[in-house]
């Protein structure tokens, strides 16, 4: 009754992501179903790492990253895990061929987090980059170009791209709790405490040339792929032009949102834009 037990493991994927993000869950909802079910398995996977070392204070969080990244290499050479979560993200992996360097650096990446607090340099901010967010853009397009050698080799760095991208304006959305709450400093030579609007306009155009990257690569996507990615570039767009308006002294002190109508109205507009090929 294995696929039973394959059954259950892709439903808590599916639930964690409608639970932990209603924008990434909305973006999936519009890609083709014949590969809804494998980003549902990798975005379960990156999001309970990244809720070790983010949420569960109240722990031992090394221990805790150390045990799930013993049981991710279990699943990976026996590909089966009774963590129902891990034991979809090794279908994935398997089935799309993701190379193990991917994983790796995106482990790494979190494992950071469990004790670096600050990036002096943009090489260290270059590197948490890739392994927390590029890796993850090309584990996801792995997918989308279902194991088309020469089309992941041309899309590469378009995704890589749109992946920093997401989560630049994710720090830049959540500057105020990784500062006050986890008393990390993510971008390199900026003092967020006193974070001012001419740096804040050097963060933002550094995303804006990432998102300009990224589009190009999403017109080229598989037909199957092209409009839940396209959804999830105009909503983080979205989100960035609103933190682009807000006051720096205010992205200090609140997080900015894009309200669920803001987001059901964006998927209206982004159909509209897609179906009259005005991407």
């Amino acid at each position: 009754m294995k696929a039973l037990f394959d059954t259950v493991s892709h439903q808590c994927s599916k639930t964690v992501t409608k639970s932990y993000s209603t924008s990434f869950s909305l973006a999936t909802k519009m890609l083709s179903n014949s590969i809804r079910q494998d980003i549902y398995n990798i975005y379960g996977f990156v999001r309970f790492a990244d809720e070790i070392v983010d949420s569960f204070h109240d722990y031992d969080k090394e221990t805790l990253f150390n045990n799930f990244e013993n049981d991710l290499k279990l699943a990976l050479n026996q590909k089966i895990s009774l963590n129902p979560i891990l034991n979809s993200f090794q279908e994935t992996y398997h089935k799309y061929g993701i190379e193990k360097h991917l994983v790796d650096s995106f482990m790494g990446s979190m494992r950071l987090d469990l004790h670096k607090s600050t990036y002096l340099s943009a090489e260290e901010y270059k590197a948490y980059i890739y392994g927390s967010a590029d890796v993850v853009g090309l584990m996801c397009l792995k997918v989308f170009v279902k194991g088309d050698v020469l089309k992941y080799e041309s899309l590469k760095d378009s995704a890589m791209s749109l992946g920093s991208a997401f989560q630049k304006v994710n720090f830049l959305r959540d500057l105020k709790a990784d500062y006050e709450d986890l008393s990390r400093t993510y971008f390199p030579n900026t003092d967020l405490s006193k974070l001012d609007e001419v740096s804040k306009q050097e963060i933002i155009s550094d995303i804006e040339n990432d998102f300009t990257l990224g589009l190009q690569g999403i017109k080229q996507l598989p037909i199957e792929a092209k409009f839940g990615v396209f959804m999830a570039y105009r909503y983080y767009n979205q989100l960035l032009k609103k933190l682009k308006k807000t006051p720096a002294l205010e992205i200090r002190s609140t997080r900015i949102r894009v309200p669920n109508y803001k987001k059901f109205e964006l998927l209206t507009r982004s159909y509209v834009k897609y179906q009259l090929n005005l991407m």
